[in-house]
């Protein structure tokens, strides 16, 4: 009841006015969502070191960028449910080190289970950089990537600022995003049911 509770209660911010030009997508799973960034001209500059580090953002049929932050042993090590074990549920119930995985898809399948949010262009860029700023950065500056961590020819792990714990999941992950960005959303989206039920009330089709 917690979770719904909070995922109703609305952010309070300033509403951009300008016209909404830019299109991100909300991906979701049984328990996680992922945010899906297109590969533009802006999204492309921003991530640009990800591509040192391995990443290929300028994959000739690339055209978004999944973006998905987690637990480090829960997501780093359960490429399906059924690979879960109680250590890493342990540490992501009490606490453990965060993780960004970053991913490339080309065209996307008409049943994804998405739902679609309009940007401005001043609300889309700065989700961009409260993406970016999550990322923990090394000497050099670029992101810290995870040694023998990732489920895809393409994707990659990351070191991330703050912990997982479970009052602070994925869902809450994807909810401060957004909110930073000034988009309205509820103030606390622990499950995915909570991130579905404030998308579907504040920006209905």
């Amino acid at each position: 009841m917690a979770a719904l509770y909070g995922a109703v209660i609305p952010s309070r911010i300033t509403t951009d006015t300008s016209e909404k030009t830019h299109d991100i997508l909300l991906v979701t799973g049984p328990i996680h969502y992922d945010l899906l960034l297109p590969l533009d001209q802006l999204s492309v500059t921003r991530f640009t070191p990800l591509a040192k580090t391995g990443i290929w953002l300028d994959h000739p049929d690339a055209e978004w960028l999944i973006v998905g932050w987690g637990a480090h042993d829960f997501y780093t090590r359960t490429p399906t449910y059924k690979d879960l074990d109680l250590r890493a549920i342990w540490r992501g119930i009490t606490g453990d080190n965060s993780v960004l995985r970053f991913d490339i898809i080309g065209g996307l399948p008409a049943d994804l289970p998405a739902r679609r949010l309009k940007l401005t262009e001043k609300e889309y860029t700065t989700l961009l950089d409260s993406v970016w700023n999550t990322l923990v950065l090394g000497a050099d500056a670029l992101p810290v990537r995870i040694a023998n961590a990732g489920y895809t020819r393409t994707d990659g792990f990351f070191a991330a600022k703050d912990q997982f714990h479970l009052f602070r999941t994925c869902n809450v992950w994807i909810g401060e995003r957004l909110r930073d960005a000034g988009v309205k959303f509820g103030l606390w989206t622990p499950m995915s049911m909570s991130v579905s039920l404030s998308f579907d009330l504040y920006h209905p089709k």
